[in-house]
């Protein structure tokens, strides 16, 4: 009989764009941008068979010592060497573990050898099986889940997670999405045809992250806005949910397709309803990369009117950028610089292209003998790439993603983009805009990131004028003001990040992209 579970989210294995151990080089204790919402799920579906305990190792240390008989462990591609570690330590210790999440669903090979059991897919109908089975002892070596119906999804155990040091609150309201970009491992993962939680079901998740005094909510959908008319049945009850609330709005933050910068009237119920951030994969200016891609959704659009408009409605774009399509030439790093700095989006996740396991796009190039052996397949970080380029060599790519990285954060760039930013945001509508948080009600994690805000005066002479800059900017138009200081969180996340996968070199700030002829002079700023 095993009755208690130890549920690890480890950390990556590379650095990211908000790395937990940029708190402790601070003197500040880890924390984490986004609390976990599987391990909390998990935790719920386990509730009436196991006693669970989390440990995300984002925000704190892994008792190797736990008395736990079941060791849980979940995890992406980003996670594979700690879970491998970690996995290989408690069995060491005579644990049973278990293995599941993004990772194990579509590379089940690379987990096989490393658990005792391997959970593939979703969990929620196959929960009371494995979770009885590992109660009674009696559990089989593989799970297999398929695509269940989200009401089968509880409301997450959240009190069994270290709410503490998360600074938002996530509440999945959707799996799946309907397009089919090439490099994307979601559709993979979760399927094409997107599925919803009741707006219920929603608002109780909702409710229970309110308690324990979130007030930023992640909405982890991969796409929010696809489905149009569920989008505005959600987005209504949401700005009902935030009105009523009496002890202190909530800020949404989610990700969106770009098309969603034509419907004027979404665009206005999502400011309405709270919503004042959106990721937009934006990708590439470069229409032949889209085409490749089967980022359809991208093409025959002004990238930057789109922007505007999104900003417009007083919501921020952070954007996603890629280098490295196969359309791409040594030209797409000055291209891509000159995209960003006219875009007015402040904070872009640069990387370069990778072919993640079981994506359309890893089955291309693998048949075509254009992988190489490093197996690095991790979004979003400009370090490195599992593919080998047509035009391009892995050198020189990888040189003009770091030429271009300190040249899109160079602190007179940055500051230009920040400043085109707030000149750009049109009237708030949240309601955190009309009844703002005071500090008072502030949780210690929130009041740890106005410490590393300060610290960018720190950090030289260019960073105490960019600060200068920004500040001037944000008095100006106080209503930007609250992003301004989300924005410069973000940068000294980015800054750590660089420099501690030693990608930061300021003096390339301002040289010439490799091989090419210096970047076109910068508009002044406002």
């Amino acid at each position: 009989m095993t009755g208690r579970m130890y549920l690890i989210n480890p950390k990556s294995d590379f650095p990211t764009y908000f790395a937990a151990e940029s708190f402790q080089a601070w003197g500040l204790k880890s924390a984490t941008q986004m609390a976990d919402p599987s391990t909390a799920t998990v935790a719920a579906l386990a509730q009436p068979f196991m006693q669970v305990e989390i440990c995300d190792q984002m925000v704190g240390p892994i008792d190797y010592d736990h008395p736990a008989e079941v060791i849980g462990i979940t995890g992406k591609i980003t996670q594979l060497n700690h879970m491998i570690e970690i996995g290989r330590e408690f069995r060491r210790r005579g644990k049973l573990v278990v293995m599941g999440g993004p990772l194990a669903s579509l590379s089940p090979e690379r987990l096989r050898p490393h658990c005792d059991v391997l959970v593939r897919n979703e969990i929620e109908e196959i929960a009371p099986e494995l979770f009885s089975d590992l109660r009674e002892g009696r559990a089989k070596p593989e799970y297999i889940g398929g695509r269940p119906d989200l009401s089968l999804s509880p409301v997450p155990n959240w009190s069994a997670y270290p709410n503490e040091r998360a600074i938002m609150g996530t509440v999945q309201t959707s799996r799946g999405c309907p397009f089919e970009c090439e490099f994307c491992d979601v559709i993979v993962y979760v399927g094409r045809k997107q599925r919803h939680k009741a707006v219920s079901q929603v608002i109780a998740e909702l409710d229970a992250l309110y308690a324990l005094g979130y007030r930023r909510v992640f909405l982890a959908d991969d796409n929010f806005t696809v489905m149009r008319a569920r989008a505005r049945e959600l987005l209504a009850a949401l700005r009902a949910w935030n009105e009523a609330r009496e002890l202190g709005k909530v800020r949404f933050v989610t990700q969106v397709s770009i098309d969603i910068a034509r419907d004027d009237d979404m665009l206005r119920l999502a400011a309405e309803a709270g919503l004042t951030q959106l990721f937009v994969g934006i990708e590439t200016p470069n229409e032949a990369s889209l085409r490749e891609s089967k980022k359809r959704q991208n093409l025959h659009r002004n990238l930057i009117d789109d922007v505007d408009n999104i900003h417009r409605h007083g919501i921020m774009v952070v954007g996603g950028m890629i280098v490295g399509f196969d359309a791409d030439d040594h030209t797409i790093f000055e291209r891509q610089f000159a995209f960003a700095m006219d875009s007015g989006v402040p904070i872009f996740s640069l990387g370069a292209l990778v072919a993640p396991a079981a994506t359309p796009l890893h089955a291309r190039l693998n048949k075509a003998k254009r992988l190489n052996d490093s197996r690095v397949e991790t979004a979003a970080t400009p370090f490195m790439t599992n593919i080998v380029h047509p035009k391009i060599g892995q050198d020189e790519l990888i040189r003009g993603l770091r030429w271009l990285a300190n040249a899109l954060y160079a602190p007179e760039n940055f500051g230009t983009r920040v400043l085109r930013f707030i000149e750009r945001l049109g009237p708030r509508r949240d309601p955190s805009m009309r009844h703002p948080t005071s500090t008072s009600q502030l949780r210690r994690v929130e009041k740890d990131g106005f410490h590393v805000i300060s610290r960018l005066r720190r950090l030289g002479e260019a960073e105490q004028a960019l600060w200068t800059r920004v500040s001037a900017g944000a008095l100006r138009k106080p209503e930007s003001m609250d992003f301004v200081l989300d924005i410069l969180a973000h940068y000294m996340q980015i800054r750590f990040m660089y420099a501690t996968g030693q990608f930061w070199e300021p003096q390339l700030g301002g040289a010439p992209a490799p091989g090419r002829h210096a970047p076109a002079a910068i508009a002044q700023s406002p």
